[in-house]
């Protein structure tokens, strides 16, 4: 599991799947380290759960520790699984212990992609299956939550463009890395939902009644102009890896939330 040019990093209980982009690192967190207790054991970053608050404050705390990033840099929304982009030029500068309160995350703006040119500012998406999809074109980079709704209503391409104008950048210069998330092994959609992808990406995104979301997110990404050899997939089903991920669907919507991130690198 995790292949190159993914590898596995571990820092003070805290594990985490990396990869390296052109300018940027791209990072994924499982569940393992953390302070969570019970379905949301051990690494839970997601607020708007039933996990205790405090603990949920922890775990960030501690993941941003391992990866040597400043709490108050993290740039995350409120995911609603549309297609809203939100641009962060700097970092909110907001304490660890208000960035983690149920208050602030209501407070949010909706939006399911963070994109910035800030190399202090760490974009996030929060997954349980959906797919978090990290993009860069060296200059600016950009995290992105990809649900089948998501997807859907274009956040792939919407999200590629305000990438391209953020740093002044050409398609074809964007890296992209699709991290980990519920495999076609698991994810039964209905008809109409099958068909929607079948129609715009092709036979072999849904087979059998089960959808492919990952090689969706491939096809629209190739098709938006980013080079097939820049794009490379974790190809790690979240719901097949209980000791490793939250799954939504495999823990019937009681579970924890694991991120995907991105920052710039010298």
């Amino acid at each position: 599991m995790a292949s190159p040019p993914f590898g596995w990093r571990t820092d003070a209980g805290v594990s985490w799947i990396e990869a390296r982009l052109p300018g940027a690192v791209a990072a994924f967190s499982t569940r393992l380290g953390g302070v969570s207790v019970g379905a949301y054991g051990a690494l839970n970053l997601g607020i708007l759960t039933d996990d205790d608050p405090e603990s949920v404050q922890r775990n960030r705390t501690l993941l941003a520790s391992a990866l040597d990033r400043d709490p108050a840099g993290l740039a995350l929304g409120r995911q609603v699984h549309g297609a809203g982009v939100e641009v962060r030029a700097r970092p909110l500068q907001i304490a660890a212990a208000t960035l983690a309160h149920s208050q602030h995350a209501a407070n949010l703006n909706e939006a399911d992609a963070q994109l910035t040119h800030d190399p202090d500012v760490t974009p996030l998406v929060l997954v349980a299956d959906c797919v978090p999809l990290v993009l860069s074109c060296g200059s600016a980079i950009g995290a992105v939550h990809c649900g089948w709704r998501g997807v859907a209503a274009e956040i792939v391409d919407t999200a590629l463009g305000s990438l391209c104008a953020l740093g002044d950048a050409s398609r074809r210069a964007v890296s992209a890395v699709v991290g980990p998330g519920i495999g076609p092994c698991c994810y039964e959609v209905g008809a109409e939902v099958a068909s929607v992808f079948r129609e715009r990406d092709g036979g072999q995104v849904v087979r059998d009644g089960r959808l492919d979301l990952p090689l969706a997110i491939r096809r629209r990404l190739e098709r938006a102009g980013v080079p097939p050899q820049s794009i490379v997939s974790a190809d790690i089903c979240t719901s097949c890896h209980p000791d490793l991920f939250f799954s939504h669907r495999r823990d019937g919507g009681v579970t924890g939330r694991q991120a995907g991130l991105v920052w710039l690198r010298p």
